[in-house]
């Protein structure tokens, strides 16, 4: 079964309700890179009428995630992941409809090669970029993300 963004927004609906009803959306996922939509609203505003770091951080770890849950299912191996670290830079305030890509997918494959290989636990850093409508860049995520074999 492929991982579709309609199955993704489902999960998000279920599985991570704040982040669904803040209004993350997944717009596409391919094998090299995941977007990943937002728009600012009342719900995941902050004082200063932009949109809270936060509500950034989810939209942004979704796009490494989500790239990453296609990625081991692709590889036909039951593994486990999860953040460990992560960093961001804010360069605008986040207004509007803001994007945010990761196009790391190359790296997981990598890291993926070497879990197996290896038989041990891999750490990789995944960046996403968010942009606002008129292409300007709000915000950068890092994400450090491991992963293991399981059993």
């Amino acid at each position: 079964m492929r991982i579709t963004p309609r199955k993704l927004n489902a999960f998000k609906l279920l599985k991570l309700p704040s982040a669904y009803l803040c209004g993350v959306r997944t717009k596409s996922i391919d094998a090299k890179s995941c977007v990943v939509t937002v728009r600012h609203r009342w719900i995941n505003q902050n004082p200063f009428r932009s949109m809270f770091w936060a509500v950034q951080g989810m939209a942004a770890e979704f796009s490494t995630g989500a790239l990453m849950m296609s990625k081991i299912k692709s590889s036909g191996k039951q593994m486990s992941m999860l953040v460990v670290s992560n960093k961001a830079i804010f360069t605008k305030k986040a207004t509007g409809k803001i994007t945010f890509t990761c196009n790391d997918g190359h790296l997981i494959d990598e890291t993926i090669i070497k879990a197996i290989e290896i038989g041990e636990g891999q750490t990789l850093w995944m960046t996403s970029v968010g942009v606002n409508e008129e292409g300007t860049e709000v915000s950068t995520f890092h994400f450090e993300w491991s992963i293991k074999l399981k059993g």
